[in-house]
């Protein structure tokens, strides 16, 4: 994914590296379930087991309570809460699910959540976006269709990215917006995951010319229409990739 973010720790001994990786290895066992629901683990087994110093464990236990993934119990321990108790929307929630045994079930909803939002952000962006922004918006378009063309992956990936930030944000809902690091999420996991043809489709590419092209002439039902058929295709491949008899499951895919 494209974006800014934190420095790298200076290295695996720095304290900000032993937090980052008790975070990363209690997320994936939790979103895994080898930290089953419901389980209890004590603060001075996790400081045994990791190697790490009690305020360590405290902060990334912290970092794990905020996004809803275990809970502190007073007398008890660290007790491992249930997918209903996530934030799911929580970019690296999002990160282990995809990783994990249940990723069609992730990119599913978030497909699904997807097909919900976009088709409208569409809609509304072609009655909001002023003159230089859809002009940036056909830029991109022509853009993603090169990076389909010539079959490059990663900068598919970024463009794809951008593209659907930019219609969420041009939207001028401030909720939908929000939404973009989820978005940026699936379409970071079914390319990292294998679970993107290896030239898009030009029907798909077309699509995203469509939508460009509706939201610069300002005509909303056109935007919706191809942006809904764009999350139509995407859940029919999602489908097909997880259907018997179909590639590999996405669990059994490499990372």
């Amino acid at each position: 994914m494209a974006g800014t973010g934190s420095p790298r720790p200076a290295g695996p001994s720095a304290p900000g590296g032993l937090h980052t990786k008790l975070v990363e290895s209690l997320g994936s066992a939790i979103a895994e379930g080898t930290l089953a629901e419901g389980s209890v683990i004590q603060i001075e087994e996790l400081e045994e087991r990791y190697a790490v110093s009690r305020s360590v464990v405290r902060e990334a236990l912290r970092v794990l309570a905020a996004m809803g993934l275990v809970a502190m119990r007073r007398r008890l321990g660290i007790q491992i809460l249930p997918a209903s108790e996530w934030n799911v929307f929580a970019p690296q929630v999002i990160q282990w699910r995809l990783a994990s045994a249940g990723r069609f079930a992730q990119l599913r909803s978030l497909t699904e959540l997807r097909g919900a939002v976009e088709p409208e952000a569409a809609r509304l962006a072609a009655t909001r976006a002023g003159e230089h922004e859809t002009a940036e918006l056909l830029e991109l378009a022509g853009e993603l269709w090169a990076a389909g063309q010539s079959a490059d992956a990663e900068r598919f990936l970024r463009v794809d990215t951008e593209f659907h930030r930019f219609i969420l944000a041009a939207s001028g809902n401030e909720m939908f917006a929000a939404l973009h690091p989820s978005v940026a999420e699936v379409l970071a996991g079914r390319t990292h995951f294998g679970l993107m043809p290896s030239r898009p489709h030009p029907d798909a590419l077309q699509l995203h010319m469509d939508v460009a092209a509706a939201i610069q002439r300002s005509d909303p039902d056109a935007a919706h229409a191809a942006m809904r058929a764009i999350m139509t295709r995407t859940m029919a491949e999602l489908s097909e990739l997880h259907a018997p008899g179909g590639p590999p499951s996405p669990g059994a895919l490499p990372a």
